[in-house]
């Protein structure tokens, strides 16, 4: 999607009078030090602009007077009880009287005086507008080596790659978007994560995403920032792959089945010499069908979570899941399953044979021990499908008991497909 790179002479003023037009939300957790110049920069922003707007304080339980400097700086304090940073946001967003709204950490690292492009993104057809500081600038010393070198650019590029959205900075804290689009999302996360949350389910949900350039400066506060590098790191990333069952199951589990099955059949007859001195033999064998045993079990998980993101409308559809929904029942599963293992039993049952043909003594045949392993590999995946078959079963029961199953499988068709859903 394109990104608007609209200066501020180009705003012009669009709603007069008390029209309320763009709301400003600025998270606040005893932001005593900075929040009245952020608040100061937002008012002459509206001033300056024309803009028919109100900014809105969401107060997290702050103990150093902040709701008092921002109910005299003409703000409106809204209190939220529970505690986070998404928690916060949500209570402003949900109090927030403009179509358009406008969020901003209340710590003086963003320039609230500086808001035109986001309000020209979105007058101009966008749902969200993201601020990107690396393309706008990021001052010595605003953000830590390890987010601005590791941490963002890695959850940034994660997010383009699991979802397809071409958006550079992930965790920009300065954003716009449609009050009305974004409260439709029914966001949920209290945390840091909230900011991976906001993107994710916007493009999932089919909303224009754009960009702009936006600067930071260091904070201006005292003390450390609310910000947790390496636990907020791991919400951010757990996010990512919880919104994306294709690369949290389907993606591993199929290369760990084809590495399994490329090396089974490498040394289904015998030890392969690699290089030099270096031999596989049994013990590789083994890894192979723990390889296969595990992706067997990753694709069911995969089929399990996706199963019950479409019905519970957790996650949009689309036609490859509905395929899923329509063709993995669990008749064909467990018919599946017992052909897979039934061989499995066979080979278990010649080797267990030959075996007893020795008086169970040593096996002269050194392909026996990898009968045994074959077999009781293909028993473990038939096992496995088999009761994937009535997991899924189980999941539709409520569904089916309402005779919509059909409804249901109807869901996976209510939005555009995206690289992200199985």
């Amino acid at each position: 999607m394109p990104s608007n790179t609209g200066s501020q002479s180009t705003v012009s003023a669009r709603s007069p009078g008390s029209d309320i037009e763009l709301s400003i939300v600025m998270p606040c957790l005893n932001e005593s030090e900075t929040l009245a110049a952020c608040i100061a920069k937002a008012r002459a922003f509206l001033t300056d602009f024309g803009i028919g707007g109100e900014i809105v304080v969401a107060d997290n339980g702050s103990t150093d007077g902040s709701q008092e400097i921002a109910r005299r700086l003409g703000a409106r304090v809204v209190p939220v009880a529970r505690t986070g940073y998404g928690a916060a946001l949500m209570g402003g967003i949900e109090a927030a009287r403009g179509r358009y709204i406008v969020m901003g950490d209340a710590d003086d690292s963003y320039d609230f005086a500086s808001l035109a492009p986001f309000v020209e993104a979105l007058r101009g057809g966008a749902d969200v507008v993201m601020g990107n500081r690396f393309a706008g600038g990021i001052a010595p010393g605003a953000m830590p080596f390890l987010h601005r070198y590791l941490g963002n650019p890695v959850l940034s590029f994660l997010g383009r790659l699991f979802f397809g959205i071409p958006v550079r900075d992930f965790h920009c804290g300065l954003r716009a978007f449609r009050a009305d689009a974004v409260r439709a999302l029914g966001l949920s996360t209290t945390g840091m994560e909230f900011a991976s949350e906001m993107v994710v389910r916007s493009a999932l949900a089919g909303l224009v995403i754009v960009e702009v350039p936006t600067t930071l400066q260091p904070d201006g506060r005292s003390r450390p920032p609310h910000l947790r590098t390496w636990r907020d790191g791991w919400r951010h990333l757990k996010f990512l792959l919880m919104y994306s069952p294709r690369w949290l199951f389907l993606i591993p589990g199929l290369s760990l089945i084809a590495i399994g099955v490329l090396l089974t059949a490498l040394l289904s007859w015998g030890p392969v010499a690699v290089y030099g001195d270096v031999v596989l033999d049994v013990n590789s064998f083994i890894s192979a069908c723990f390889f296969v045993i595990t992706g067997v079990q990753l694709l069911s998980f995969g089929a399990i979570s996706r199963t019950y993101a479409a019905i519970s409308g957790f996650l949009p559809g689309n036609a490859r899941a509905r395929v899923l929904l329509d063709h993995a029942t669990t008749d064909r599963l467990a018919l599946a399953g017992v052909l897979i293992a039934v061989p499995g039993v066979a080979l278990f049952g010649y080797a267990l044979n030959a075996w007893a043909a020795t008086d169970f003594g040593p096996l002269p045949d050194p392909l026996i021990p990898r009968m045994v392993l074959g077999g009781m590999t293909m028993i473990a995946i038939g096992i496995q499908v088999l009761f994937t078959g009535f997991v899924l079963g189980i999941l539709k029961i409520p569904t089916a008991e309402k005779g919509s199953s059909s409804d249901a499988a109807s869901r996976f068709d209510a939005s555009p497909l995206r690289p992200s859903q199985l």
